[in-house]
């Protein structure tokens, strides 16, 4: 971690207002590290577009009484085996399954991987969420 530096904004009042509620909301203890939290998130979306080291989960929602599809989903994840780095497997009832898989790679190698399960015929909901590996946050 580097030097802290400090610096000063401006903000219109509602805005300011707006802010600090936030941040009490979310239960940050001062501004400065909503700010901190704020600036990361920006950081991490725009390397979400890249080509560099990346990781995310996907996560999955499906019937797996629909025909073949527990095996297309199957058959996809170890076709990226060498990407996918972990997977969580939930019964949420008698019919739905909630499939979690921790995906790494590249940004572009990720949402390509996320793209094709979520697209796989018979998955009812799906959502690719990425961040970084922190390796660059400090």
């Amino acid at each position: 971690m580097g030097k802290t530096v400090r610096f000063g904004i401006s903000l219109d009042e509602q805005l300011l207002f707006n802010f600090d509620q936030l941040i009490e909301q979310k239960k940050y203890t001062n501004r400065s590290e909503a700010i901190r939290d704020l600036i990361r998130t920006s950081l991490v979306e725009n390397k979400s577009e890249s080509t560099e080291e990346a990781i995310g989960t996907v996560t999955l929602i499906y019937n797996h009484h629909v025909r073949d599809l527990s095996d297309k989903l199957t058959e996809q994840q170890h076709s990226h085996h060498d990407h996918i780095i972990s997977s969580l497997h939930v019964h949420l009832d008698a019919h739905n399954c909630l499939e979690v898989l921790v995906v790494k790679g590249t940004a572009q190698e990720i949402r390509q991987i996320a793209d094709e399960l979520i697209g796989v015929k018979g998955v009812k909901h799906g959502k690719l969420v990425m961040t970084t590996t922190g390796h660059d946050l400090d």
